[in-house]
């Protein structure tokens, strides 16, 4: 699905016009068969495999771009100074590999995927991936077996995987129409029918939420971007070095936008990509798009398939990270609920 073809779908899906009204009826064959399938977890008819650590589910009701994989490791950051030895599995969406495999620091993102390998880069834990997250566990507990907890990016409606907490995340979108894929941007119905605990996390730019009770998370840009060897760049200097461009392989890619513009950023051009997108082939026609001796501002996620696409004559790129703040109450809430199951940890 092309960017322009998500981002009409995304707009039908916060209002119930004619496109919606359209999709209504097949969102109701498909809440027949999340229905279905919970059905068969819930009777025994398929089993989810439980792995010998606690495990903490991070994921979203509504589709693409809610804030998961900032959550992930901002839980995974968190677990680390409670004294935990936490891993990550992930699917490892688009990824070339059918078998799990471990993500590295030089991994490349094809046989990784982009986010696995930002989650990897950003917080140094052991990160395996597979489409059977709990063959991902496996594999990762046997190579790490000093790993006492995990946490699984993007594995909510992944059941096969047995979970002690889940953690749901919500942006400004809230619910959108509060109808189910087609017709919504909802992947099942909410409240959610789960018996495991769980917690939500508002992830907010500007207004607090009001739709369902939870906690509240400020989304904003870090005040410094990053070059591909690592090396920090203030945003408020960037006006004065040059033309800006700015690019976006996410799910909503003119909130990363419309957070650089409110920095003061003027953009000379945007490149809407869709999420995940294959850059390799699409750098070379948007590098000639850019003006010799440009910026292009991109998120985390896409700087790991970019930069390794970077020639001599490419324009700069740099990487501006999104900086999750979840409030306290947040993490008292997460370190309450693994202490009440597995005890506490100490730094």
């Amino acid at each position: 699905m092309n960017a322009a073809t998500e981002s009409a779908l995304r707009q039908a899906w916060q209002g119930r016009g004619w496109l919606a009204r359209l999709l209504y009826p097949a969102s109701l064959v498909y809440r027949m068969l999340v229905a279905l399938r919970r059905a068969l977890f819930a009777l025994g008819w398929r089993q989810a495999t439980r792995l010998p650590v606690p495990v903490i589910v991070v994921g979203n009701v509504v589709v693409g771009g809610a804030g998961k994989t900032p959550t992930t490791i901002a839980v995974v950051r968190h677990l680390l100074a409670r004294g935990w030895r936490p891993g990550v599995v992930s699917r490892g969406h688009g990824r070339k590999g059918t078998t799990p495999q471990a993500v590295t620091n030089t991994t490349d993102a094809a046989d990784s995927g982009d986010e696995p390998l930002l989650i990897r880069r950003a917080t140094g834990v052991p990160v395996f991936v597979d489409r059977r997250r709990a063959a991902a566990g496996r594999a990762l507990l046997s190579a790490h077996p000093e790993v006492n907890v995990i946490v699984c990016d993007d594995g909510l409606q992944h059941l096969a995987l047995a979970r002690d907490l889940e953690l749901v995340v919500f942006d400004d979108r809230a619910l959108g129409n509060g109808w189910l894929l087609p017709a919504g941007l909802m992947r099942e119905p909410w409240p959610r029918n789960s018996r495991v605990p769980a917690l939500v996390l508002h992830q907010q730019r500007h207004t607090a939420p009001t739709f369902c009770p939870g906690f509240v998370a400020r989304r904003t840009l870090a005040p410094d971007a990053r070059d591909a060897a690592g090396h920090a760049i203030r945003l408020d200097t960037l006006s004065a070095g040059g033309p800006l461009h700015a690019l976006a392989g996410i799910a909503r890619p003119e909130v990363f936008f419309d957070m650089l513009r409110e920095r003061s950023l003027a953009l000379s051009s945007t490149f809407s990509l869709s999420d995940h997108a294959d850059l390799a082939p699409l750098w070379p026609g948007i590098a000639a798009q850019c003006v010799p001796g440009s910026t292009l501002l991109c998120t985390e996620k896409d700087a790991v398939k970019l930069w390794p696409l970077l020639g001599e004559d490419a324009p700069r790129v740099l990487a501006v990270p999104l900086v999750l703040s979840p409030e306290p109450a947040f993490f008292s809430a997460l370190d309450a609920q693994l202490s009440s199951r597995h005890g506490p940890q100490t730094p």
